[in-house]
């Protein structure tokens, strides 16, 4: 047999005695660990403050327009890039002015799309409760009847 087998394993040193180890050890590096995240995330997001709606659709369209460069470059040949940049540079040309004598639209816009979208998440949650509180309730009472699928009307007005 081999040294290694017939000897015991000893335990790794350690400065610390093992009596006195910290048994929290693990909850107190991830609660340190979770808390630098913590701040990490609070610097950055303190550090990117949103602007206006306009100056935010300003950004999304460059960046949409640096996408949709880089996605053109490998695929197509000079001919197609060079028709793709000038429709990029149109739709921002069109839009920048609209951008800069009606900011105030598309803050109108934004919170017009964020009441809408509130709208349909209740329409859709409430449909939904209704939906599970007829399905249940409808195969205690129709018995064998309650296989057959049935469909209804949803009126989103």
């Amino acid at each position: 047999m081999s040294d290694a087998t017939e000897r015991p394993a000893e335990p790794p040193p350690t400065d610390v005695p093992v009596t006195e180890l910290d048994p929290d050890a693990w909850e107190q590096a991830c609660a340190e660990d979770l808390a630098a995240e913590r701040a990490r995330r609070r610097a950055r997001q303190t550090a990117e403050e949103p602007g206006s709606v306009a100056e935010e659709f300003r950004k999304l369209a460059d960046a949409l327009a640096d996408k949709v460069a880089g996605l053109q470059a490998p695929l197509a040949g000079t001919a197609v890039q060079g028709a793709v940049q000038q429709l990029i540079e149109q739709a921002k040309a069109a839009a920048e002015p609209v951008i800069e004598r009606n900011p105030d639209v598309f803050e109108h816009l934004a919170s017009a799309g964020s009441e809408l979208l509130a709208a349909y998440r209740a329409a859709v949650t409430g449909q939904e409760r209704r939906w599970t509180q007829g399905a249940e309730g409808s195969t205690k009472d129709r018995g064998d009847e309650s296989k057959s699928s049935s469909s209804e009307h949803i009126d989103l007005d």
